[in-house]
């Protein structure tokens, strides 16, 4: 196993911002990627995973002032179905996110010859996080980053998916949508949709994959979050093997990243140099 180098070790001001983007063949599927910084034999790779409407673009400037302040390595993908990455099969199994975790997570590590990460999820992309490091023997993961990640189905989430139902059919929700993920809009969201609200979707649940992870985490929710409550992340933090940070927000709702976007940085750069002191 190829040692990590410590972030603190990094003089970041002074590093070139390496960019690069394409695609990487994965399951017969293309998916869109980004990557920025130094390149995995390089650094510690922060690899960023989506929420269940979001694709790179979604994230924004987040990972690039993320790969300038840690001077890791970063790698933002999309998802099939979503951003510029190929359509998914529809209708999505209500199983979508273990078939992530467990199956295209790790060959999208492969592809892009990642040595040892630290896995960035929001959302969907928290859980996919967690079922891949509880579900996969993988010891290139040295970390995980969770914002506003869920393991149970909750009522105020199924509440808030179905109201989005009604913005996207009601509102002009869909053509904002469509500016990030173009033809696969409607993949996108009818996919994530549809599993969520399906009946036997309240059953979900990925706890059995928490006690199997003891790799450093860092738990991260707005107190405002619309789709999930503090039970998430108390149930994540008490079943873990490893050590566990929570940061709680004010003044923020599902997207920590966007709602907070300087503490979530903060909290994120001073775990990755924690974790790896």
């Amino acid at each position: 196993m190829s040692p990590v180098r410590p972030v603190e070790a990094i003089d970041a001001a002074s590093i070139t911002l390496n960019r690069s983007t394409g695609f990487y063949p994965v399951d017969g599927k293309r998916l869109e990627y980004l990557w920025l910084g130094p390149k995995p034999e390089d650094a510690l790779t922060l690899v960023f995973l989506h929420e269940g409407l979001g694709c790179v673009a979604l994230w924004q400037d987040f990972p690039e002032r993320v790969a300038r302040a840690s001077g890791c390595g970063v790698l933002v993908y999309s998802r099939a179905g979503y951003g510029a990455s190929d359509p998914a099969d529809l209708p999505r199994s209500l199983n979508y996110m273990h078939d992530e975790g467990l199956a295209v997570l790790p060959a999208l590590l492969d592809a892009a010859g990642v040595r040892n990460a630290v896995l960035v999820g929001h959302s969907d992309g928290g859980s996919i996080a967690l079922i891949h490091a509880g579900g996969v023997i993988d010891p290139r993961i040295r970390g995980l980053v969770l914002m506003a990640p869920h393991v149970f189905v909750e009522p105020l989430s199924l509440e808030s998916i179905a109201n989005s139902r009604v913005l996207y059919t009601g509102t002009d929700l869909r053509q904002r949508l469509k500016h990030y993920h173009g033809d696969n809009v409607d993949c996108a969201f009818w996919g994530w949709n549809d599993a969520w609200l399906a009946p036997a979707f309240v059953d979900w649940n990925i706890e059995k994959y928490l006690p199997q992870i003891s790799v450093p985490t860092l738990l991260i929710q707005g107190r405002g979050d619309q789709y999930g409550t503090e039970r998430q992340l108390q149930a994540i933090a008490s079943q873990l093997s490893g050590p566990v940070t929570t940061v709680l927000l004010e003044r923020c709702g599902h997207s920590p990243f966007r709602d907070q976007p300087k503490l979530s940085q903060q909290a994120l750069v001073d775990f990755i140099q924690t974790c790896h002191r």
